[in-house]
């Protein structure tokens, strides 16, 4: 059983990795030139998709930087180059635009593709090593992602040259987001799964409970009914509504322990004797988000859903906003 290295065996070569990977994507940045104003403009004019490609780790790469490309206002999917010459060239048509990776610029499978791009007359961005190499030179632009040396010290395995290629995707993508007036809305519309799709797409009207389900009762019920009423719905209130049906206030737990402190009688009073009246409401038409921060700040855990007609259409509570995810 070998003896177990020193901490500092594990330390330094890992900040030897940091501090050279940090150096190379520093001088990216003399790098973000015409070239990449050039692709920039080809990727804006494009009608179609970004296809993005490359091989083995560049390939890896290249997923990540079609997916946040698509998720930042840019159509783009990840097609792999030796599937690509099995069928899948299929998915590239005249209208797109390819975005082909690989840091010698002579990854074979990638070549392969070259003779189609042509002849449909595709744009095509490199993404190479090598400003002379084959697919540098076949590209309308080349986006230099060189680098001195690889990180691994038997300069083999791709690792300060992935994640240069990793940052002038991210790059790309968020030039073209800046351009296209990319918003937070867009962006939830691209993730409805994700807390901020819930955020920013949810609305009041899609998690309140309606219907049978709204506690009401009119300000002529008395107090003891009100009390069934609230019990029985379940949310710590009830909506108090004129003979029209049109809201007229709430009545609560608190409003409850108010009439006790005021020694009113509850056996003989009346809901609209003790009510809430002026109560908070929202409309459906609200996200659930500005909700939230209505009874946050008003310190409820329940509030009234009112339609244009003034009458209660649902009732929203803490628990329903929780269950959505919105925070």
């Amino acid at each position: 059983m070998p003896e177990p290295k020193p901490a500092n065996d594990f330390i330094t070569p890992a900040l030897r990795t940091i501090a050279m990977e940090s150096q190379a994507v520093a001088l990216l940045k003399e790098r973000v030139d015409h070239t990449f104003v050039e692709s920039c403009e080809l990727i804006l004019r494009c009608k179609g998709r970004v296809i993005v490609t490359g091989m083995g780790k560049s390939g890896h790469i290249g997923n990540k930087i079609a997916s946040t490309l698509a998720s930042t206002g840019t159509p783009a999917f990840f097609v792999h180059p030796g599937e690509a010459s099995h069928g899948d060239l299929g998915m590239i048509t005249r209208a797109d635009l390819v975005i082909a990776i690989s840091n010698s610029g002579e990854t074979r499978e990638v070549l392969t593709l070259l003779p189609l791009i042509k002849r449909l007359n595709i744009p095509l961005i490199s993404m190479a090593g090598d400003s002379q190499s084959t697919l540098a030179k076949a590209a309308n632009v080349n986006l230099d992602i060189s680098v001195s040396e690889e990180a691994c010290p038997l300069d083999l395995a791709p690792t300060t040259s992935t994640t240069v290629t990793l940052v002038a995707g991210d790059a790309l993508a968020i030039a073209l987001l800046e351009a296209r007036g990319f918003t937070e809305r867009d962006f939830a519309f691209s993730h409805p799964g994700g807390a901020l799709g819930r955020k920013l797409l949810l609305r009041v009207s899609d998690i309140m409970h309606s219907g049978d389900a709204i506690p009401r009762v009119l300000e002529t019920t008395p107090l003891s009914a009100a009390l069934l009423e609230m019990t029985s719905k379940g949310f710590g209130m009830t909506t108090v509504v004129n003979e029209d049906n049109k809201l007229v206030g709430v009545f609560t737990d608190g409003d409850l322990r108010r009439a006790v402190d005021k020694k009113i009688n509850i056996n003989l009073a009346l809901t609209g004797d003790i009510m809430t009246r002026n109560c908070q409401t929202v409309s459906g038409q609200m996200l659930a988000a500005e909700a939230l921060k209505i009874m946050e700040d008003l310190k409820i855990t329940a509030v009234i859903v009112e339609d244009d007609e003034k009458a209660p259409s649902g009732v929203l509570h803490m628990h329903d906003i929780l269950r959505a995810g919105v925070v």
